[in-house]
């Protein structure tokens, strides 16, 4: 993963060195800075951004609970307690402190605690993405697409967000308040109504068969009866899909060898 950036806060000189010395053991972590109070250090997160932050309890002025506070639950780095006193402990953690160390800590238990900060941010930065990208992400796509139709849709896939083409969907099949977008071997789930995205992609290309399945006509094989009007549509990777009979005019519109 990328370099970690680290904030020492302590008004003990000598509890600074100690972390400063077993954080220089971690080729993955950079001393961001170091601060010894409270203002310090809010001016320090909200400047430097660093990723975790050794934050000591008792300072003078502003203790490490009074940080936090001023600096916001949306701004606030990995947080690791450094403290002589065991009594905050309970009070770390309901402010979401990633690990509590008291000192006098050894080298085994501030890699330990090291070792979870860089599992919670690696879990962080996996995420997702973040909203601000998605949307410019969405807008590009908005600008580069035919002004009619929609070209590509954004995927979530796990932490990242990928590119399909409308063209490479199959079919697409309601599920609760989700879609689900079937693409050859692959699905996708995304929240969005089956009239909303009806609404969105080219009638040329995809037609509603069922109330809740919308079918890319290339990929029909063949057509069956099935009863009372219904029929049973084949595509060419072998899949069944119900075609209602109310649905019927709208593939016979575009289907004129189709046989009805």
């Amino acid at each position: 993963m990328s370099r970690i950036r680290a904030l020492i806060v302590d008004d003990e000189p000598l509890a600074r060195e100690c972390i400063r010395v077993l954080a220089a053991e971690d080729s993955d972590l950079e001393i961001a800075g170091e601060c010894e109070n409270g203002e310090q250090e809010v001016a320090a997160i909200l400047r430097d951004r660093p990723d975790v932050v050794f934050l000591d309890v008792q300072m003078p002025g502003i203790d490490g609970f009074e940080v936090l506070r001023l600096v916001g639950e949306q701004r606030l780095p990995v947080v690791v307690f450094v403290t002589a006193y065991d009594e905050y402990a309970l009070k770390a953690f309901e402010v979401h402190a990633l690990d509590y160390l008291l000192k006098p800590f050894d080298r085994t238990r501030f890699l330990r605690s090291l070792v979870r900060a860089k599992e919670a941010l690696r879990r962080h930065r996996s995420a997702e993405i973040p909203v601000e990208i998605e949307a410019k992400l969405r807008a590009l796509l908005r600008e580069r697409e035919q002004p009619e139709y929609l070209e590509r849709l954004l995927i979530r896939a796990g932490g990242s967000i990928r590119f399909l083409k409308v063209e490479e969907i199959d079919w697409i099949e309601a599920e609760g308040n989700y879609l689900r977008l079937h693409a050859g071997a692959e699905s996708h789930l995304i929240r969005e109504t089956m009239n909303s995205i009806e609404a969105r992609i080219d009638p040329r290309r995809f037609v509603r068969i069922h109330r809740s399945t919308i079918v890319n006509v290339d990929r029909i094989k063949e057509m069956r009866p099935w009863f009372k009007g219904d029929y049973v549509i084949v595509l060419r990777g072998g899949n069944e899909l119900s075609l209602s009979r109310s649905y019927k005019n709208r593939l016979r519109r575009l289907v004129t060898d189709s046989g009805f």
